[in-house]
């Protein structure tokens, strides 16, 4: 949240650039490999400094850039996640074994570090002035019923309620084969198709978005993320794997984008900076949650199942908070057509 606040006064290539050095020395002091170097490394460094400066600003600032086309752009700037989620593993897992995992760590940071630098560098710049329409006090995205107050409040418990289940399968899949008997490689390949299946339906969320609005895009991936949520209950065998995980790719991979699409409708542009991070942050609790559930449930009763019916049942109140928005800002925009009329 402190990022969104920091890019505003700054400038989004200063808070890039210092987010990328950040990763970097996360990872190099990791590489060292000691309790407090990978706690420092990777939570503050990596995490909090490093992704927090990269992140959500990137997204804030690209929305910035578009109008018409601003959810196909959410989109493809957000799956570079998605992409690096399918390529690198095998990459990384390489390393691992060829030059151990610290050089590989080390190696990684520096690499990252440079290159975000000069993406940086090369292609940020400021949004030019007089581009965005100005949407003070515009009712273009009114709730009817609702405050802007309690409609943000509901997204960001919609937010959280989607993302916890989110978490879910990307955390454990893995160890979800190794119990079905599936070698570890092979669930890491699944992970791969998994994320590979998120990149590839992006551009389909995105112009989903653009065409249908972002509430009602959020409310067909949390449909569809749901559904293949009850598929990971009841799929036992490693082809059935391969097909949920790509489904779930799909359904997930659109929710994130499409949120920020409708924070934008709803909201002025210039509480972006603030609306934005601070939704981010509710969802981000939602997959640390969803991710530490699911294992603290296994633990305990040795199956995975109890946790994916949780989140289930949690996607499912995801879905309904953010129908009754939907159908709620329906009834707002047939009242101006009516009105224009």
């Amino acid at each position: 949240m402190a990022f969104g606040w920091v890019a505003e006064r700054l400038g989004i290539r200063a808070t890039v650039i210092f987010g990328a050095c950040m990763i970097g020395a996360g990872l190099v002091l990791a590489s060292q490999g000691g309790p407090w170097e990978l706690l420092i490394g990777h939570g503050l460094l990596l995490g909090a400094l490093g992704g927090g400066a990269v992140n959500v600003p990137l997204i804030i600032y690209i929305s910035r850039w578009f109008d018409r086309r601003r959810g196909t752009a959410i989109a493809l700037v957000s799956s570079g996640q998605y992409i690096a989620g399918a390529l690198w593993p095998p990459v990384i897992a390489l390393g691992i074994t060829t030059i151990g995992w610290r050089f590989t760590m080390l190696a990684f940071g520096v690499g990252s570090a440079l290159a975000i630098a000069v993406a940086a560098l090369a292609w940020l710049r400021p949004t030019p002035a007089g581009r965005l329409l100005s949407e003070e006090g515009s009712s273009r995205g009114a709730i009817s019923g609702q405050s802007p107050r309690r409609t943000f409040v509901l997204l960001c418990l919609a937010g959280f309620l989607c993302c916890t289940p989110m978490a879910m399968p990307m955390g454990h899949v893995v160890a979800l084969c190794s119990d079905l008997g599936i070698p570890p490689a092979r669930g890491a390949l699944i992970l791969s198709v998994l994320l590979g299946s998120a990149f590839v339906s992006r551009l389909f969320w995105g112009w989903l978005s653009d065409t249908f609005g972002g509430l009602y895009t959020v409310l067909a991936g949390s449909i569809c993320q749901a559904a293949a949520m009850v598929g990971f209950m009841v799929t036992q065998d490693e082809a059935g794997l391969f097909a949920v995980s790509a489904a779930f790719g799909l359904g997930f991979s659109g929710i994130i984008p499409a949120y920020v699409v409708a924070l934008r409708d709803l909201f002025p542009e210039s509480e972006a900076s603030w609306r934005i991070p601070v939704w981010f942050f509710c969802n981000i609790v939602g997959m640390a949650l969803g991710g530490w559930l699911a294992g603290f449930i296994y633990d305990e009763l040795g199956s995975y199942a109890p946790a994916f019916m949780i989140g289930v049942a949690l996607n499912i109140a995801n879905i309904a908070i953010v129908a009754l928005l939907a159908v709620r800002r329906t009834e707002v925009a047939s009242r101006v057509a009516e009105q224009v009329a």
